[in-house]
């Protein structure tokens, strides 16, 4: 499973819910990030997300797909080999949003890139945690990094992006009114997950 959204919408605070609610009931959970997942990722997160040296769009999106190939190998497709429940803060979806709606590179080749990967490991749930990037924004209770500080106009195309993959993939994404109460979003998420993985 995986959370998306725009910085500040709460992915962090419902992944710990979702991971508290399912170890309560006795199962083995791994909860990651992206980017940062692994040794290696955290220190292309630090590239990133706190580098001093300006990243060119396709570079980005290159050290995003490099990061999230070493996550699925060392940690994600171990856990699910073993039948942990994974859920990541963040996943291909954020590419897709951010590199390919933000920063308006091409989505078919951010998709290709990041499915060549992954060896084409989807979730089986994306929960998007959809709010006003203003209001998200607004949240945020630490200095900006690179992609935050990207500014407003930037923030409304990636979640334009987001709906957008939600939209075209129903099946896959549930998309929830962030700006909802703590405990209802929680209860929500968890209440689908129980069907997901029974």
């Amino acid at each position: 499973m995986s959370f998306e959204g725009v910085d500040g919408a709460g992915k962090t605070t419902q992944v710990e819910r979702l991971a508290t609610f399912w170890r309560a009931r006795g199962r083995e959970v791994v909860v990651t990030r992206e980017p940062g997942g692994t040794p290696l990722g955290a220190e292309i997160r630090h590239m990133l997300l706190h580098g001093d040296e300006p990243v060119a769009a396709r570079t980005e999106a290159l050290l995003f797909a490099a990061d999230r190939a070493q996550h699925v190998a060392e940690t994600i497709r171990p856990a699910l080999d073993r039948g942990a429940i994974v859920i990541t803060d963040r996943y291909l979806d954020s590419s897709l949003a951010y590199q390919a709606g933000g920063r308006e590179l091409t989505a078919g080749e951010i998709r290709e890139l990041s499915m060549w990967a992954t060896g084409g490991l989807l979730p089986e749930r994306t929960y998007l945690l959809d709010i006003d990037p203003a209001a998200a924004h607004a949240r945020l209770t630490h200095a900006e990094d690179r992609i935050e500080s990207a500014g407003d106009a930037f923030q409304r195309r990636t979640r334009r992006a987001f709906l957008d993959l939600a939209e075209r993939e129903p099946e896959r994404f549930l998309v929830v009114d962030a700006a909802l109460p703590a405990d209802d979003i929680a209860r929500t998420i968890c209440e689908d997950s129980v069907h997901l993985v029974g």
